[in-house]
This record gives C-alpha cells, sequence and structure tokens, in this order.
C-alpha cells in the first residue's frame, strides 16, 4: 500500500514518464515545461536570497511572507520609488505544496513551524502530554501553503463589530472592496454576484473533484432545513460546496498568486528565504523603529528601514518579536531580563476555534472515500498534465460547509455560530500516516477508531464540528530571551464549559442531518466505535460526546488577537485601527494577530484583505 510519502517516488516516475528523467536533465528545460504545465517552481532558481548589504537601506522591511505580507510586499512596491525588503524564515514552495490533497502530509515537514500548546487541562486528551498542535506555515507563502486552502471572509456582524468597538474603517462595507480586490473568483452560479470579483491576484474556484458523497449531504442538508447558500455572500447561513483558494485544481498560495508572477521583473522588491529575525531596532529616545537583526546562514545582519518596519509574522511569531524588542506585558519582560521599551498587553489574549474531529459515518457506496494508497501513476499524470478533477485536487478531503446556529446560541439570527466541515474520509484516508500525525493524535485512536475503515476500503465521511465564538481565551508569554525558542502557547481550550456544550449541540445537528432520505438512501450510519478514554460513558449519549469533544480536539491555524486592533483607550489593545503599534513611531503589525474578536470565518481569506487595506493606509500615509 502507499503512503502519502511516497508520491515523492511517483512524482520521479511521472517526470521519467513526462520524458523529464534524463540522467542528465536539462534544469532550464524542467522549469519551462513544468511553468507551461502550471505547476511553477519545481526547481528552486534563486531568485528569492537577498542578502543583505551593509551599504543598503530599504523603505518597508516586510518580516514574514504569508498571506498578509505577500500581499503587502506585493502591493507596496507597485511603486517603483519604493525599495521594499520581504523576509522569510522559511523556504519555498515545491510541487508537493501545489497538490491540494497533499495539505496533511505538509505538517509534518519543515514547512510547519510545529508549534505545540502548554499542556490543556480541558482539552487534547487525546494527545501526549495533552498538548495540541498548532500548525503554522514556515514558507515563502506561509501557512496559505500549508493549510487546507478553504476561502471563508466571515459573516458581515464581524467586521461591523470592530467597527463598533472604535476599529474605524474596518466596517463590512469598508473591507468588503479589499476581499474582491485580491479575489479572482470562478464559481458556478455566482458569475455575477456584486460578492464576487474576477480580476484579482488570488484565485477562489469549486472544488471540481466531488464524491456522492458530497452530492448527498448537500441534499440532506436541505432536506433538514438548511437552504443552498453562497457563504461569502449576502448571507452565511446554510450548506455549499467548498470555495477552495486553488487555480485549475492546484493549491493558490499566497506566494503563487502576488509574489510568483512578479518577482522575476519587480527589481524594487528584495526577497530573503531561511532568515529568522530576532528583534525589532528601536531608537528608545524617539520610540521609532529603524530595521530589524536577522540571521541567515550562520551570520547576523541588521538592516535599516527608512519608513516603516512592518510585522507580518502571524498569530504567533509577531506578538514574539514585539516582545523580544521590549514591547509587551511589564511582568513578562522583567521577569525574563528583557529591557521595557513600551509597555502593551502583546500576547495577553488569543482566541482560536476550537474543532472536534468527527462524528464519522460509513455508508454502502464504494469508491467514493479517499484513500491516498489509490493515488498511482495514472492520476498523478493526468493531475501534472493539468487536469483539475482528479483526487489528487481535492484539498484534504474538505468537500462541503455547513454554517448553522444552534439553540444555545446568543449571537444574532443572521450570524452562525457552528461549522461544519464535511471530509470525504478520516484519519483512515492516509491510513494513519499524515493527518493522525500532523494533529498529533495518540497512535492508539488510529488503531482503535479507524485502522479497520482502511484495511477494508470502507467508504466513510466525517465532520469537523467548529464553534465560531468560543468563550474560552488564551494567551502567549516569552519563556527567555533566545529569539530562536518557541513563545509558550495556552490557549486554554475549553477552559469555559459552555464552549464544550456549544459543540455538542452542533454533533447533535450533524447526525441529524443524517438521517434525512438522501443520506439513508446511501445507508449512512453512525460509526460506533467509542474513543478511546470515553469507553465508561455510554456510546452516543452526552457525557460520552463531551469526552469525545475534550479528546478529539483539533485547530485549523485560526489563533487571532495576539497584537489585538483597537483605539488607544482599549487596555486591551496593542495596535491602532491603522495597524500601528500603540506608542510607537514607524512600526506596525499586518498579519490575522491583530483581528480583535474571533471570527465567524476561517482565517485565510481575512489575511489578504488586511494586506490589502494595510497597503492602501501606509501608501496613503508616505504620498502626502
Amino acid at each position: 500500500m502507499k503512503k502519502p510519502v511516497e508520491l515523492c517516488f511517483l512524482i520521479c516516475i511521472l517526470l521519467a514518464t513526462l520524458g523529464l528523467g534524463e540522467s542528465q536533465p536539462n534544469v532550464d528545460n524542467i522549469a519551462q515545461t513544468f511553468k507551461q504545465l502550471g505547476l511553477g517552481n519545481i526547481v528552486n532558481v534563486p531568485l528569492y536570497t537577498d542578502v543583505p548589504r551593509p551599504d543598503r537601506s530599504y523603505d518597508f522591511i516586510v518580516v514574514g511572507a504569508g498571506a498578509a505580507g505577500c500581499t503587502l510586499a506585493a502591493r507596496l512596491s507597485e511603486n517603483p520609488k519604493w525599495q521594499v525588503y520581504l523576509i522569510e524564515a522559511g523556504g519555498v514552495e515545491n510541487l508537493v505544496h501545489q497538490i491540494p490533497a497533499m495539505a496533511p502530509s505538509l505538517q509534518l515537514t519543515a514547512s510547519n513551524w510545529g508549534y505545540e500548546s502548554q499542556p490543556q487541562r480541558h482539552a487534547c486528551y487525546g494527545m501526549p502530554g495533552r498538548r495540541c498542535a498548532l500548525p503554522r506555515g514556515k514558507v515563502l507563502g506561509g501557512t496559505s501553503s500549508i493549510n487546507f486552502m478553504i476561502y471563508n471572509r466571515g459573516n458581515r456582524r464581524d467586521f461591523d463589530t470592530w467597527s463598533q468597538r472604535g476599529n474605524y474603517g474596518w466596517s463590512y462595507k469598508e473591507v468588503l472592496p479589499y476581499f474582491l480586490r485580491s479575489e479572482s473568483a470562478q464559481l458556478h452560479g455566482l458569475e455575477h454576484s456584486p460578492y464576487h470579483n474576477h480580476s484579482g491576484p488570488l484565485s477562489v474556484e469549486d472544488v471540481r473533484h466531488r464524491t456522492q458523497l458530497a452530492h448527498a449531504y448537500i441534499r440532506a442538508a436541505q432536506e433538514a432545513g438548511h437552504s443552498r447558500t453562497d457563504y461569502n455572500g449576502e448571507s452565511q447561513l446554510g450548506v455549499s460546496y467548498v470555495q477552495a483558494n486553488t487555480l485549475k485544481g492546484r493549491r493558490h498560495s499566497a506566494f503563487r498568486a502576488y509574489i510568483e508572477p512578479i518577482r522575476a521583473y519587480r527589481k524594487n522588491l528584495h526577497i530573503l528565504t531561511l532568515a529568522r529575525v530576532t528583534r525589532i531596532l528601536i531608537d528608545e529616545a524617539t520610540k521609532s523603529a529603524y530595521g530589524i537583526e536577522l540571521t541567515h546562514g550562520g551570520r547576523r545582519f541588521q538592516v535599516k528601514a527608512r519608513k516603516e518596519v512592518i510585522l507580518s509574522a502571524g498569530a504567533f511569531n509577531s506578538p514574539q518579536l514585539l516582545m523580544l524588542s521590549g514591547i509587551g506585558p511589564e511582568d513578562n519582560l522583567k521577569a525574563i531580563g528583557i529591557p521595557i521599551v513600551k509597555v502593551l498587553p502583546v500576547g495577553r489574549r488569543m482566541y482560536d476555534h476550537m474543532c472536534h474531529f468527527g462524528p464519522t459515518f460509513v455508508t454502502n457506496t464504494t469508491g467514493q472515500s479517499l484513500f491516498t494508497s489509490n493515488v498511482g501513476p495514472p492520476v498523478l499524470k493526468e493531475f501534472l498534465l493539468g487536469r483539475p478533477d482528479t483526487f489528487l485536487s481535492s484539498i484534504g478531503g474538505v468537500e462541503t460547509l455547513s454554517f448553522v446556529k444552534v439553540p444555545r446560541a446568543k449571537t444574532p439570527s443572521t450570524q452562525p455560530d457552528i461549522e461544519f466541515i464535511q471530509v470525504a474520509g478520516s484519519l483512515a484516508s492516509d491510513e494513519g500516516t499524515s493527518l493522525s500525525r500532523g494533529a498529533n493524535f495518540k497512535p492508539e485512536i488510529y488503531d482503535k477508531m479507524y485502522r479497520h475503515l482502511a484495511d477494508r476500503k470502507q467508504d466513510h465521511f466525517s465532520f469537523l464540528i467548529m464553534h465560531f465564538a468560543p468563550a474560552s481565551v488564551g494567551r502567549l508569554w516569552l519563556h527567555n530571551r533566545n529569539p530562536l525558542e518557541w513563545p509558550r502557547i495556552d490557549p486554554k481550550y475549553f477552559i469555559v464549559q459552555e464552549d464544550v456544550e456549544h459543540l455538542l449541540e452542533g454533533i447533535k445537528e450533524a447526525i441529524r442531518i443524517t438521517k434525512m432520505p438522501a443520506l439513508r438512501a446511501i445507508g449512512t450510519r453512525l460509526l460506533e466505535r467509542s474513543v478511546p478514554g470515553c469507553e465508561e460513558y455510554s456510546f452516543g449519549s452526552d457525557d460520552y460526546w463531551r469526552c469525545s469533544i475534550r479528546t478529539l480536539s483539533y485547530t485549523l491555524h485560526h489563533q487571532v488577537a495576539t497584537c489585538r486592533m483597537g483605539p488607544e483607550s482599549d487596555p486591551t489593545s496593542v495596535v491602532s485601527p491603522q495597524l500601528k503599534v500603540h506608542g510607537m513611531r514607524r512600526l506596525r503589525v499586518v498579519d490575522t494577530s491583530i483581528i480583535p474578536l474571533p471570527p465567524t470565518a476561517h482565517t485565510n481569506a481575512a489575511a489578504f484583505m488586511i494586506g490589502e487595506k494595510a497597503a492602501d493606509m501606509i501608501r496613503e500615509d508616505w504620498t502626502h
């Protein structure tokens, strides 16, 4: 049986099949061939190694090349008079990053920072040491290069609430143009929707690979009273096939959308990969940022910024850099001996969407669930030659999304509380090799619950049940002054019992949908295998599901608020509505760490929007 890691060997086979496997291949020809196939860099061309020079400074230094950072660097460098320096800790995407089905495997590579939470008291029971995996992208493209490519902007009330709390300019009406600016939508039936644009850099499209399980689920959800919707349109509530950041069936990351198309000719955009920024250079007398310090290739460099230093390093690394530079909570900085430049509540708040991995349902169909062991040279060849609807274009198995309200919800009637992420498979899909390990689940969970599904190639599907508005609030802090050591991250999942109850009601609604005629027609039935550690409870009881929720805990890159946006009068905020760090000059944070409240969305789309909006604010400041 083929494991996901063996796909790289199959790729080599395909290279030979396509006439690219000569004993002494011409690298330029190979790169050109893959460019013609729409597959970009299969060979790393040295376009991303602009090592700092002592005689050079830049107008803007952007630290971190995720969705916001790539967007910002591309937009600022549209001005040929501005020299822009984009710095990334990781390397450059390769062919495997562009295969959507490989998303789970990327969690196990050097493209993931590999963060884990502090031991959790009320969650992550299914992980060694009760430490949840917290994947974040460490590659040019950031988390957009390793995530599951779901494109979901959020609810209009999210942004209106930001504005009402003093973040002027961030209402839904004001941010929608920035979502649209980034988007190039190819969505069936939405060609004339005012909520979608077709000329932006970032591709948003329907996933062309769809199983009978997805079609049956969509019908069943409608039978259960959930209307079909465009969740990025007028109303989120309802059910929809997933909208994805893919282009003709390949991952379309921030790197692919914003950087790769312009890199060869945008001479004022300078990019350095495999570089670790260790602190911000600050003039303490004027509280002005004037550059950064970094390490690259075993050497230390200082790089100067004439206009601004902009942190786009994400919800963990941006607050870490602020604190390493003396900007943060007084008690934390004093405890580890960092001289204080500015006291701010950096890392004091962190929200995250916690999911329950499950429940799982088996069906009477055959050949519908996704098993990586079914991938062979014919499928790979079709994918490499441009076919957009093969198994490999499935975004990690995700097929549909449902946005629902649960009985205990206190949010407005137009705002969903729970999302169902329906997947044509489970931990069995890759025989326990990637999804299970990437989520840091104990081996016994796969062995006792899912192995038999893989052995039999039993058709099945699962839900990830996600809660949008958790009451539990976590935090992040520094353990010492070592810039190469992880910050300590404690999400405090489920410290508020009410969060578990929301997920419990979500599970019940998902089960109710599976009893509708469309899913009963394909023999859909709940997989009755107890979660290890929950055997003392009657299977299917409320207490059983509560135990399962705390055991099969799963997070999806959605951490926010560690550099919270708000007016200076808000004692919980770190940056202003213009994303400037309070009390500092020439220093901004531009990434999802500024999002003030947990959004009714996945955060990748918002990261692009934040980058687009920040570019306009910065241009306005520096062109008058």
